[in-house]
């Protein structure tokens, strides 16, 4: 059983990052794609039914991993507690800057709520690729199963490192370059005109840098983790999740070129989404390694008891049937283009 909540708190993990990392895409490119307030309007409004919603999918996450593993939650909540607090309120002024905008209209109100959307939504996407930069990396737990790490310490790799070092930072300006273009080809599927066409083409132009650093960020996790090699190695069947990245990368790319919007914005999730699972397959089964691998939290020694996540497993395939059902209508609900004055506040 713990084998099975461990894959299906992954999927919980890949689904929020394809469905939030689109409008935290959407709002970390918003100032640059938008140039009038018609046009920021037109970029939140191509979010604007499903943000919230998407977000749902981090909660749920988070609470599965509270029920299925509460060692590596009570180990990771207290251990990253000021990264956590940092996201927490990015996430509301994100969106309160959403919900605020079209409240008042003025030359100061307008422009502070749309430098607030990017702002946020550009250092989420930095502080959740790090935090992964971390758990591949590994973090100083102790024989008691907790650690701390102070938000920085001397940017190395070492015992005692930060939050932050040259390694997680670098996976963090992954993420966003990633995102950037998930998100600039989402806009790109539901607007029209200039931010349209301005999305694309820096979709386009993200890509190259999406590339590079995905060879960069991959040939340095090998050094880093070295674990991860070895369970490639030792399932080979796991070539497939890096394997979907080529593609959706590669896809990508193709798309763009044909300017197929749909297309392009599904190689975009896959490329995602075989990323991260590389990710979970090379450390499996290890759910939070340590500096010191002894220290390591695995699937065995960290997750409930069995006759729980049997009962669990239960109400959750009925959850999901729920969420599922609720994110199908409203996505049917909100195909097509967006127009200013129908899908908006306006």
């Amino acid at each position: 059983m713990g084998t099975l909540w461990f894959c299906l708190v992954a999927l919980m993990i890949a689904i929020y990052v394809l469905l939030d990392g689109f409008d935290l895409g959407a709002g970390a490119i918003h100032l640059f794609v938008a140039k009038t307030d018609e046009e920021r309007r037109q970029v939140l409004a191509s979010i604007g039914p499903v943000w919230d919603g998407n977000e749902v999918w981090l909660l749920a996450a988070g609470g599965t991993l509270y029920f299925a593993f509460p060692a590596l939650y009570a180990s990771g909540f207290s251990g990253f507690y000021l990264p956590l607090m940092i996201v927490l309120w990015l996430l509301i002024l994100r969106g309160t800057s959403i919900e605020f905008r079209n409240h008042i209209h003025s030359p100061v109100w307008d422009p502070l709520w749309d430098f607030l959307f990017c702002s946020s939504s550009l250092l989420l996407c930095v502080f959740f690729g790090a935090a992964l930069g971390n758990v591949v990396r590994g973090v100083p737990l102790d024989a008691s199963g907790y650690f701390f790490e102070p938000l920085w310490t001397n940017f190395q790799l070492g015992d005692e490192p930060g939050i932050l070092d040259w390694y997680s930072i670098l996976v963090g300006v992954l993420a966003l370059a990633a995102l950037v273009v998930h998100g600039a080809l989402w806009v790109t599927l539901k607007t029209t005109g200039s931010v349209r066409d301005r999305s694309l083409r820096l979709a386009s132009q993200g890509w190259w840098v999406v590339l590079l650093l995905t060879l960069v960020v991959t040939f340095l996790t090998f050094r880093v983790q070295p674990s991860i090699a070895g369970q490639f190695r030792k399932a080979p069947w796991g070539a497939m999740f890096p394997l979907l990245a080529i593609a959706g990368l590669l896809g990508v790319r193709w798309a763009i070129a044909r300017a197929d919007e749909l297309k392009s914005f599904f190689a975009s999730a896959a490329y995602l989404a075989g990323m991260l699972l590389s990710v979970v397959f090379g450390l499996f089964p290890m759910v939070l390694p340590a500096r010191n691998p002894a220290y390591s939290l695995t699937v065995e020694n960290s997750k409930a008891a069995s006759y729980g996540l049997k009962v669990g497993a239960i109400w959750w395939v009925l959850g999901m049937i729920l969420a599922t059902g609720y994110f199908t209508y409203v996505y049917k609900s909100f195909t097509g283009k967006v127009i200013v004055g129908k899908h908006s506040d306006e």
